[in-house]
């Protein structure tokens, strides 16, 4: 995953300016169909038909964050459409953009089809 402008900013001024940055409490996945410009947070979010961004929860090891839970999203009550990427938010609406991703297949949610991502296979790595 990369990090967006905001967090980048928000970290460089927490480190090296002393600014205050609380992190969030709760993070919030969400699906995209598509990525316009994910560091200024230029997405394509799903909406409707029972979607909502699912929270979160990350286990750090050295320099990779992890997803310590399976995340599930709810029943598509319709057709989502081709999801691409994924994204993290400090809100389950609205909010900032933290982190974005490609996924390595996109898949295409259909009515009564529930998107998973198992424990451990969202990374967010620094080098």
């Amino acid at each position: 995953m990369s990090f967006t402008n905001f967090l980048e900013t928000e970290i460089l001024d927490h480190v090296f300016a002393g600014a205050s940055y609380t992190a969030p409490g709760t993070k919030y996945l969400a699906l995209f169909t598509a990525i316009a410009d994910g560091e200024a947070g230029s997405v394509t979010e799903l909406s409707g038909s029972a979607y909502a961004r699912q929270s979160v929860a990350f286990t750090t090891s050295g320099n990779t964050t992890s997803n310590n839970a399976a995340v599930e999203f709810p029943t598509a009550t319709g057709n989502w459409g081709t999801v691409t990427h994924v994204g993290v938010y400090d809100a389950s609406t609205s909010g900032n953009l933290m982190a974005y991703a490609t996924l390595s297949s996109s898949k295409a949610i259909e009515t009564g089809d529930v998107f998973r991502v198992p424990s451990g296979d969202l990374d967010i790595t620094l080098n």
